[in-house]
């Protein structure tokens, strides 16, 4: 038995094909550090305290040397796969938004960057950092979008230390590239003329007209409700958004009074072309639910635009949208 240190048996639990996973960190006379993976065979649905009782167990064994370190039943695991363990991990503490987003970026290149490359966590090295940013560069994306990236793989090494699984954050050892600056482009009077003139027939119309003539998200469009306009003191209020994420690889729409940011619930004065706008929209939605009947459908009665729900559909490549 390889004789081990003072240092303190450390770990954290992993979720693998739906149970837990135990991860030691144990240390041998010299101060090396090895990992051993342990499957408690622990159910993760309701058993978070037992499995981590059993992790403090599995610790105290450890640390008197009741069981023998020095052959890890496991290797470090493939970073690639550590990065999807953590993002399931940090689900129910961050955003949902935001959640879908860390996925996005995964998805599109991160878990086949590391992937090809057979990386485990332990072998992370800044050089790889270095070249997972040379990646993004070679594939015309700019500066921000590498910032995006970086930040990602940054959390999930801050977690690894955290949990005692890596002895330092590699990404911190990499220079992130300079923040682009952000140049708005706007249309110009005759421009949105047009724009309106040649969709002026489709169903989005009222979509792009709102978030032409105010600013709105996308998300702020699709979540403007009868309830929130009132024709009568002439307002529209913005306070409910409609955005969507992928479970189970189906589209999934989500609505919620929650915002991006407080400043983002606002009452807009109800300018002319926006009441006719919302008038006529109103009343084909009348004209179509008296003529459909029972076939129209009812979920969204309270959305001025029930009918113009749009999927964002998949990205182009592996430049995800709004991180050009």
């Amino acid at each position: 038995m390889v004789p081990m240190s003072n240092r303190e048996v450390t770990g954290s639990l992993f979720e693998r094909n739906g149970r837990y996973t135990a991860v030691l960190n144990l240390y041998d006379k010299n101060g090396k550090r090895r990992q051993k993976s342990i499957a408690l065979g622990i159910p993760v649905k309701g058993n978070k305290r037992k499995a981590q009782a059993r992790l403090e167990e599995l610790k105290k064994e450890y640390s008197s040397g009741i069981m023998e370190p020095e052959t890890p039943q496991e290797e470090s695991p493939l970073f690639a796969d550590f990065l999807r363990e953590w993002l399931n991990i940090t689900a129910p503490t961050i955003e949902r938004t935001t959640y879908q987003s860390y996925k996005g970026l995964i998805d599109a290149r991160l878990d086949a960057f590391f992937r090809e490359r057979g990386l485990r966590l332990e072998e992370l090295e800044p050089k790889h950092i270095r070249e997972l940013h040379q990646s993004i560069f070679k594939d015309g994306c700019n500066a921000n979008t590498v910032i995006h990236y970086h930040a990602v793989v940054r959390k999930a090494l801050q977690y690894a230390v955290k949990n005692g699984m890596v002895n330092e954050n590699v990404a911190d050892r990499v220079d992130r590239p300079k923040k682009g600056k952000y140049l708005a482009a706007f249309y110009s009077k005759e421009e949105l003329a047009a724009l309106f003139e040649a969709t002026k027939e489709d169903s989005i119309s009222v979509v792009i007209q709102l978030a032409a003539y105010y600013g709105l998200r996308r998300s702020e469009v699709l979540g403007i409700r009868w309830s929130a306009i009132d024709f009568e003191k002439g307002t529209l209020s913005i306070n409910h958004k409609v955005t969507e994420g992928i479970v189970d690889g189906k589209v999934r729409l989500y609505t919620e009074d929650k915002l991006k940011t407080k400043s983002s619930f606002r009452t807009l004065p109800l300018i002319p072309p926006v009441r006719v706008l919302l008038e006529e929209q109103r009343a084909r939605q009348q004209k179509y639910q008296k003529l459909f009947k029972k076939s129209y459908c009812t979920d969204y009665l309270d959305y001025a635009e029930n009918g113009g729900w749009l999927h964002r559909g998949a990205p182009p490549e592996r430049c995800l949208p709004g991180l050009q």
